[in-house]
């Protein structure tokens, strides 16, 4: 599959996030001052919804055990370790387009500020 038209920039305001099933798995996208982000709607500790938790600016805090996330990168902020699957997101005219095939991690990042490999 390629990219497919989710939803429109119209329905998804800046600060907001919303979550999609697409293609057997579930997407959230998040609208953080105008950048739209597409992560896989799980958080890595225990599989919960990350729509269920609460979007403040750029911090996502899971609804289950507090874990937090920096969506603008997709990194953990507690625990700093652990980071979001993120999606590819094209904006074509005004509809937001996923290809959950096109899957990434973000490296964490080190105590010390090095990248981990």
């Amino acid at each position: 599959m390629a990219f497919q038209v989710v939803t429109t920039l119209d329905a998804l305001w800046s600060g907001e996030m919303i979550a999609f099933p697409m293609q057997g798995k579930r997407v959230l996208l998040v609208n953080i001052g105008g950048e739209i982000r597409a992560y896989e709607d799980a958080c890595p500790h225990m599989r919960t919804p990350l729509s269920e938790g609460a979007l403040e600016g750029a911090t996502l805090t899971c609804a289950t055990h507090g874990w937090v996330f920096d969506v603008s990168t997709g990194r953990g902020i507690n625990p700093a370790q652990t980071c979001l699957t993120e999606f590819a997101v094209v904006i074509k005219d005004n509809e937001i387009l996923v290809d959950v095939e096109q899957s990434s991690t973000p490296r964490s990042t080190s105590v010390s500020g090095r990248r981990s490999t």
